[in-house]
């Protein structure tokens, strides 16, 4: 395009476009856009510019065909998503809208650095998504029927959080251990309890293990120190605020594979439990046997341990009021003389929202789906890994 001989470029046209916009002429702003896009073609900008007026114009069909013409050229443009879902939204409703709607917050800003225009549709957008996944599990939940007539616990808490991935309501969590994946294991969040003859035992015990523990407690509270404790050089990342603080303390009855004597002998009977138990012995990394201290109204954050060749086994012991325990996508409510076993390379956190100290009761033991010959070897693995990077 030429005036007084010059060419005029797509982007004058745009600015031109704006200016009509802005005046309310609306003709004359599409009428530049059609300029731009005969001088620019492929110019996703022109595309968004038209879709615009379109919209304004209330002519949807044709916003919407500007805003495909747009993704063709640039397919994870933010804006051109985002405002295609609101054009689906008006034209077909939030259930079609959703999905789309769903891609643009892939590619969303963080709140921080979202532009103040964007805030009110970005919003919208998580609404229709999470109305439309909602309505989605509870469609899915009626389709399928009563999980209990599916099998038992394991079964029974498959198929829930299936749904609720399938849905897209719940995260897909996976084994991430610091130290070392073994291959071919489930990434169960809590393992079911008939895989554990010996709970029963172990919950039997509660008020032995309370008194015990209530001793220590009386003459040597200043025992108990700091779980996170990193040294000044180390990151802490999600740490910060835990890191070296009585907030979330310990009392270690085994600690890296080595009986702590005097703390055992402070507590006898809970000692010859643990002896009794399956725990998850490997030189100088396994056992870990501890009273877990968590201070009134304090968050551990999410975190995940070192392997997923061993499980954790948790003991409520002191519960002055309620306080919560998050695997994967399952959050459950310690209670009293109820222990359970879990993943500790799935992601999980814990919450003390009582006004009082929680202390629980931690020991690992072994994969209950690894073979005796397999857990010698994983020992010996682990060995001489730290042989090999100790020189």
């Amino acid at each position: 395009m030429v005036a007084g001989g010059q060419a005029i470029s797509p982007e004058q046209l745009l600015a031109d476009a704006a200016s009509a916009m802005r005046r309310g002429d609306r003709a004359t702003a599409l009428d530049c856009v059609t300029r731009a896009e005969a001088v620019a073609p492929f110019d996703p900008h022109v595309k968004m510019q038209k879709a615009m007026i379109h919209r304004a114009n209330g002519a949807l069909p044709a916003a919407l065909a500007a805003l495909d013409e747009a993704l063709a050229l640039e397919p994870y443009n933010f804006l051109a998503l985002l405002s295609k879902g609101a054009v689906i939204e008006k034209l077909s409703g939030e259930r079609l809208a959703a999905k789309v709607y769903e891609n643009a917050l892939k590619l969303a800003p963080d709140e921080a650095n979202l532009l103040p225009g964007l805030k009110t549709p970005v919003a919208r957008a998580r609404e229709v998504v999470e109305k439309t996944h909602a309505a989605l599990e509870a469609y899915l939940r009626d389709s399928v029927g009563p999980l209990d007539e599916a099998g038992g616990e394991l079964v029974r808490s498959r198929l829930d959080e299936a749904i609720g991935v399938y849905a897209g309501r719940r995260k897909v969590f996976n084994h991430e251990p610091l130290l070392l994946h073994y291959p071919r294991l489930p990434a169960i969040p809590f393992y079911p309890r008939e895989l554990f003859p010996w709970l029963a035992e172990l919950e039997a015990a509660t008020p032995v293990i309370v008194e015990e523990l209530q001793a220590v407690m009386a003459s040597r509270m200043e025992a108990f120190a700091p779980y996170i404790a990193f040294s000044p050089e180390k990151p802490v990342n999600q740490w910060e605020e835990l890191n070296h603080s009585r907030r979330w303390s310990s009392l270690f009855l085994w600690k890296d594979g080595h009986r702590q004597a005097e703390v055992c002998a402070s507590c006898p009977q809970t000692s010859a439990l643990l002896d009794r138990l399956p725990m998850a012995h490997q030189a100088d990394f396994a056992p870990t046997a501890m009273f877990s201290a968590l201070d009134a109204r304090t968050r551990i954050p999410p975190h995940t341990g070192s392997t997923n060749t061993r499980l954790l086994c948790h003991l409520p012991l002191i519960l002055p009021g309620p306080a919560r325990f998050r695997v994967g996508n399952e959050v459950r409510e310690w209670r009293m003389g109820e222990a359970w076993v879990f993943d500790d390379t799935i992601e999980h956190e814990a919450w003390n929202d009582a006004d009082e100290l929680r202390v629980i009761l931690i020991f690992d033991i072994w994969n209950p789906f690894l073979e005796p010959g397999e857990r010698e070897r994983i020992g010996a693995m682990m060995a001489a890994r730290n042989a090999f990077y100790s020189g």
